[in-house]
């Protein structure tokens, strides 16, 4: 995306995530926080553990890497003439403002196109531009992980609870990736028809789509889906690989050989049973699916005699399909995430190296190289000297409270 400009008016983590998806496809992302009070994000230096080292906050880093920032105080009309003139040189206007907010700072999608009839407007919502709803607010949490069907998909029905989604800004992760894919798209369109799109994206919609095969079994009647109980074994009934199997060490691994007679023979020589592969009780696909439960049980006596790093390393040469439980830590070390460049080194404000997950879109074989998140209105100078104002204006803006 070189020689794409986006110029992102939103804060916190939804939607500014979708910039950063985009400065890694390579686009010129500004953004734009209030003169004053910046991001509110950035008031948040610890949430889910996520506190600030040095001079690296992830909170901020993971939605803003590789930006340029600019403060601009949009209730001030000085203020909003700058914003303007980026306006009028950019190829995208992001926004996760209520709607009200837009009317009030001038920059609803009549704002905007007025400024640049060509540009791609995108609203990202909590719960859609229509309906009852449409002027609430929202976050992950209650957005996309509760109301979006996840929360009671991810728990069991005897927890005597709620399971909360596995970190801080998973929907909203999720959720941009969703709207940086809608820009994509909308830049394709513009090219091939010379029109351009309102692009909208909400939280609901992207929860009820990580949830829509569930979704879609339920609104046609059939059961609503529920967490399982964890089990030390299949997870479906009638194949003994596929399922969560623990290990020596209070580990699991997950099983999911959708195919259980083409691997058994494999899996059992891989485990150190071959006895099982001649066992008439587990000779063909339907002899293992009827006898799944003396299979399961032989499968998770065997797992449960060594460690998962032993399981590991054995299972490199594992035909089936199976993956180890890993915690974040592991994750971020996993051996394939980094040798295909999913893991990026930058370089913090104090010049410390720092490491952030890259999106999972790679172009040309080619790895993101992401910068560090801007400073609060780190750019501003350069980017109003960029739109041709002199140092004296530049000045008098700054006098007037406009830009910071």
């Amino acid at each position: 995306m070189s020689g794409v400009r986006v110029v992102e008016v939103a804060q916190f983590t939804y939607v500014p995530v979708a910039g950063a998806v985009l400065a890694d496809w390579g686009a010129d992302v500004i953004k734009v926080e209030h003169a004053v009070h910046g991001d509110a994000q950035r008031g948040l230096r610890n949430l889910g553990g996520t506190d600030a080292i040095g001079g690296f906050a992830p909170l901020m880093e993971h939605p803003n890497r590789s930006k340029r920032g600019i403060g601009l105080a949009l209730e001030k009309p000085e203020a909003r003439e700058v914003l303007y003139e980026i306006v009028r040189r950019s190829d995208v206007f992001v926004t996760n403002f209520l709607a009200d907010a837009r009317k009030k700072l001038g920059i609803d999608v009549d704002d905007i196109r007025a400024i640049n009839p060509d540009i791609i407007y995108v609203r990202g919502t909590a719960l859609g531009v229509r309906g009852p709803e449409a002027d609430k607010g929202g976050y992950d949490s209650p957005t996309f992980w509760s109301r979006g069907g996840s929360a009671v998909g991810a728990t069991p029905a005897s927890l005597g609870g709620v399971v909360a989604q596995p970190g801080p800004a998973w929907g909203d992760t999720l959720g941009g990736m969703n709207i940086a894919g809608g820009i994509a798209a909308a830049l394709f369109a513009r090219a091939q028809t010379g029109e351009p799109s309102i692009v909208d994206v909400s939280l609901l919609a992207s929860g009820a789509w990580a949830n829509a095969l569930s979704v879609d079994i339920a609104l046609n009647g059939g059961p609503i889906a529920e967490g399982a109980d964890p089990v030390n074994g299949p997870a479906i009934p009638g194949n003994p690989l596929v399922g969560l199997y623990e290990t020596s060490d209070g580990r699991h691994v997950n099983l999911c050989m959708l195919q259980p007679g083409r691997y058994w023979p494999d899996f059992c020589r891989h485990i150190d049973r071959e006895d099982l592969v001649a066992d008439p009780r587990f000779a063909d696909a339907e002899a293992l699916m009827t006898n799944w439960e003396s299979a399961s049980k032989a499968v998770a006596q065997a797992l449960g005699q060594q460690t998962l790093a032993f399981w590991t390393k054995r299972f490199e040469t594992l035909e089936g399909q199976w993956g180890a439980v890993q915690n974040a830590l592991e994750v971020g070390n996993d051996v394939m995430l980094r040798a295909n460049g999913y893991v990026a080194t930058v370089l913090d404000v104090d010049g410390q190296s720092r490491e952030l997950v890259t999106s999972p879109v790679q172009f040309d074989e080619t790895p993101a190289t992401p910068g560090r998140a801007p400073q609060f209105a780190e750019h501003t100078d350069e980017i109003l000297k960029q739109l041709g104002l002199g140092e004296e204006k530049i000045i008098d803006l700054k006098v007037a409270g406009a830009v910071t």
